[in-house]
């Protein structure tokens, strides 16, 4: 048993070994560019301190006038006119008083002493006068020498000073786009990062939940990698291409990194910005260099994540000239995809959550063969997203994954990791042992709304405004049978928001007038209570009114709800109104439809009004329990206004749900996110509020 144990502890030690150690090869130093630097700061050195053995010793006047009278000296050579070299005679070295200087010039042939010169006339004249007395005086000789070494650093200095930083500074600007080896002349290198089998990646298909249609597709193209031959043999041919589409953080990029965990052939990935850099033709260069390499590790995949940053629409933007830096890369990747030459066993996989806008090249069969739609995830999908992402913590027993996944609609995967993990931390803020049903659904109000605000100055009167818009809301909510279920309904600041109101929004697959004209109702009941109970209205409505607006404009221009404009669409699929200075109807048109919007607004406060007002005593009493309580749930409202009547007819079927829905909302009912249109027109109107945000209020 000892001798089993040490072989085993033998073959992990060496499996830690790197592979070019265990081939007999030592691994190559990497090459530093300072050790230049290095070198040539000692050659500096080295050059300045060439003169250290000449070891002449400095003196002063009166030393000087006392040598020339002991007449010792035997010349005196003026350098330059700057400097004077004393020279002692060798019988005169012997004596005491030159023992400090005696042998340190090699043979004693330069000079011993050194003497610094102002002015070279009265120099010579108090030698002279020194030497007055004397029977065989001496003359100052004149010398003119050059510096060779001071003349050539003089010039070499500047330069290298020069060169160096240059190059310092290619290499700053090379290190964020520069490529492998982070040098200026690898700067159209590619800087895609490659995964082999040597690579530990431990992401697979396991750890992707919730996508089971878009894992089928994409395991397709693993398998054909893995076994060809049971393709080929049918005359089928591998997919070129495949493009990742859908919201953020619904699992795009995960889908790859488990597709490089799964392949087991050489996975090469790299973002779309990468290729952009401020050098014009480095885009191209890259993307050459990217699908050289490429086709070197043939068979192999090649993932370009947020693929839209390259892959825009051709043409669309006047204000960017012919020639585009980004258009050019666009070209080359196009070539490189499916050009003249063949690109035998690369496959492209690409994500990103702006199609719209990609060039209809990129598009087309032959460059990508599958178009992959990974949306936000259903009932189902969201419990197995839970289960996986609740795997490392300490849960309750008490916890229930289906309650969860049904107070959750349309949040995504990366929202529900967001969620464990605050529940995770929120339940340890509070010294928990485990993490309980509780801490989940704080996690959910803070990601929805943000953090509590208790401590945020609200006076009385302010108070009491917001529990009474926040009352219209529910009241209204509830009594009308299309808008979506009430969760709970809170005063409390939270984010941006003053208070909020929960709603469970139903999962459907198609929204008519009258569901969405509910909606608009229910999203003015604030503002109709604020009128009715205070006679004036606030500033707090103005996240309900820009969600009503968009919501009208959509009804009366893209959805063709509006009997005076008819069946008519000026919704634009392909994006190119973004461009355009001229609206697709006439000022007639657009008048028309500006009376209609504000018409329908209107109707729908008058309905919220009305509805209010029939309810009037029944809204005080929930307003009053909102104050006292501060949160209260859909419990509370049935007690006031008994049992919703609407909720028996409505039958969910949980397997059937759409995936596009908005998440769980506050205070006004949501826009209905389960249309493909009503998500481009949020994109169309540019909103500036993140998408959290504007399922909430102001208020």
């Amino acid at each position: 048993m000892a001798e089993k144990h040490k072989d085993t502890k033998s073959k992990d030690t060496k499996s830690k070994i790197p592979p070019n150690l265990l081939k007999g090869k030592t691994p190559k130093s990497k090459f530093n560019f300072y050790w230049i630097y290095g070198i040539l700061a000692v050659i500096f050195i080295t050059i300045q301190f060439m003169n250290l053995g000449d070891s002449a010793k400095k003196t002063d006047k009166r030393d000087l006038i006392e040598m020339l009278e002991s007449e010792d000296v035997e010349r005196i050579v003026l350098i330059n006119k700057e400097k004077a070299e004393i020279y002692i005679k060798r019988d005169k070295l012997s004596r005491h008083e030159y023992d400090e200087v005696r042998g340190k010039n090699s043979g004693d042939t330069g000079p011993q002493f050194y003497y610094n010169i102002t002015t070279p006339d009265k120099f010579v004249e108090w030698v002279e006068e020194a030497q007055s007395n004397s029977s065989k005086p001496l003359y100052v000789e004149n010398e003119e020498r050059r510096d060779w070494g001071g003349d050539i650093l003089s010039w070499i200095i500047p330069i290298v000073v020069l060169v160096g930083v240059w190059f310092l500074i290619m290499r700053m600007m090379s290190r964020g786009g520069g490529g492998p080896g982070g040098h200026i002349f690898n700067i159209g290198k590619s800087k895609a990062q490659l995964f082999d089998q040597n690579a530990n990646i431990t992401t697979n298909f396991d750890a992707v939940a919730g996508l089971e249609e878009a894992k089928v597709e994409i395991m397709e193209i693993v398998d054909f990698l893995k076994n060809p031959e049971k393709y080929t043999q049918l005359g089928g041919k591998i997919p070129k291409g495949a493009l990742l589409i859908g919201p953020p953080g619904t699992g795009k990029t995960l889908l790859a990194k488990a597709v490089a965990g799964e392949a087991k052939v050489p996975f090469f990935s790299i973002s779309g910005s990468d290729f952009v850099e401020m050098f014009v033709g480095v885009g191209a260069s890259r993307v050459r260099d990217l699908f050289k390499q490429a086709k070197e590790k043939a068979p192999c995949i090649v993932f370009i994540d947020e693929i839209d940053a390259i892959g825009r629409a051709r043409g669309r933007n006047p204000m960017t000239g012919a020639n585009d830096e980004r258009e050019n890369t666009l070209n080359q990747l196009l070539t490189e995809m499916d050009g003249f030459a063949t690109n035998t066993g690369v496959i492209i996989l690409a994500a990103t959550n702006r199609a719209d806008i990609l060039d209809v090249a990129l598009m087309r069969a032959g460059r990508f063969d599958r178009q992959i739609h990974v949306e936000l995830p259903d009932l189902e999908e969201r419990k197995a997203i839970f289960k996986v992402h609740m795997k490392p913590l300490k849960i309750n027993k008490t916890v229930n994954i289906d309650f969860l996944a049904k107070q959750t609609p349309g949040f995504s995967g990366a929202d529900i990791a967001n969620v464990c993990n605050e529940s995770a931390l929120i339940g340890a803020r509070k010294n928990k042992k485990v993490v309980d049903k509780q801490d989940f659904m704080d996690a959910i109000d803070r990601i929805i709304g943000g953090l509590e605000k208790r401590n945020k100055i609200i006076s009385q009167h302010e108070k009491k405004v917001i529990a009474y818009h926040e009352a219209g809301h529910a009241s209204v909510s509830w009594l009308l049978e299309y808008a979506n279920p009430l969760v709970k309904v809170t005063i409390v600041p939270r984010g941006k928001s003053l208070g909020a109101a929960w709603y469970l929004p139903e999962e459907r697959q198609i929204t008519t007038f009258e569901q969405m004209f509910d909606e608009m109702t229910a999203a003015l009941g604030g503002r109709a209570s604020e009128e009715i109970n205070f006679g004036k209205v606030s500033t707090g409505a103005l996240n309900d009114l820009e969600k009503v607006t968009k919501q009208a404009f959509a009804m009366v221009t893209y959805f063709g709800l509006n009997e005076v404009i008819g069946n008519i669409s000026y919704y634009d699929s392909t994006g190119q109104q973004e461009y355009s200075f001229h609206k697709p109807y006439s000022e007639k048109t657009a008048e028309t439809i500006d009376k209609e919007i504000s018409k329908m607004v209107e109707k729908a406060y008058q309905r919220a009004k009305n509805l209010l007002l029939k309810n009037k005593s029944k809204l005080k009493t929930l307003a009053t329990l909102l104050l006292e309580k501060e949160v209260i749930f859909s419990e509370d409202l049935e007690i006031i206004f008994g049992k919703r009547p609407y909720d028996d007819e409505k039958t969910i079927e949980p397997v059937k749900t759409e995936k596009k829905l908005s998440k769980k909302t506050k205070k006004s009912p949501p826009k209905t996110n389960d249309q493909p249109d009503i998500k481009t027109v949020e994109k169309e109107s540019k909103s500036q509020v993140p998408e959290k945000e504007q399922t909430g209020t102001l208020f």
